[in-house]
């Protein structure tokens, strides 16, 4: 049986970008993993700081798709190793937010989102599911 996530407000609400789990990467708190994940997109200090100082997640993501800065020429490639650098900093300093992933068993573990079809399952459920492939493999790393 897979497990889906979305909403913040459900069961496995953690498990999304938007949860508000504060962690550090890179020497930095950063108040979610949508804030450091759109922060990385940019080479621009002052408007990764622009985005990671923003008061909520939406706001984050918002600015990171913006495209008044130029985003990183090499953002194709790193994206999801970024996203795993923010999920896993994420698990690792919330012991609870830990245990919930590894609850999890070897269930398959699915961003449910209609619009996107790369990080979630996307409308049909024929997205790549990145960031639920990505939890499964911090889930992995956490239990070694």
């Amino acid at each position: 049986m897979a497990i889906y996530f979305y909403s913040t407000k459900d069961q496995y609400g953690a498990f999304s970008n938007f949860s508000r789990h504060p962690f550090e990467l890179d020497g930095l708190i950063w108040p979610t993993s949508e804030h450091y994940f759109q922060a990385q997109k940019f080479e621009d200090d002052e408007y990764r700081g622009k985005i990671r100082s923003t008061p909520s997640p939406m706001i984050a993501a918002r600015l990171g798709r913006s495209r008044k800065v130029p985003i990183r020429s090499d953002w194709e490639e790193r994206k999801d190793e970024f996203m795993y650098r923010a999920v896993l900093a994420k698990f690792q300093a919330h012991s609870d937010l830990k245990q919930l992933l590894l609850s999890t068993g070897q269930e398959e573990i699915i961003e449910k989102t209609t619009r996107d079809y790369y990080w979630g399952c996307g409308a049909n459920g024929t997205g790549k599911n990145m960031l639920g492939r990505i939890l499964m493999q911090v889930r992995e790393e956490l239990r070694s």
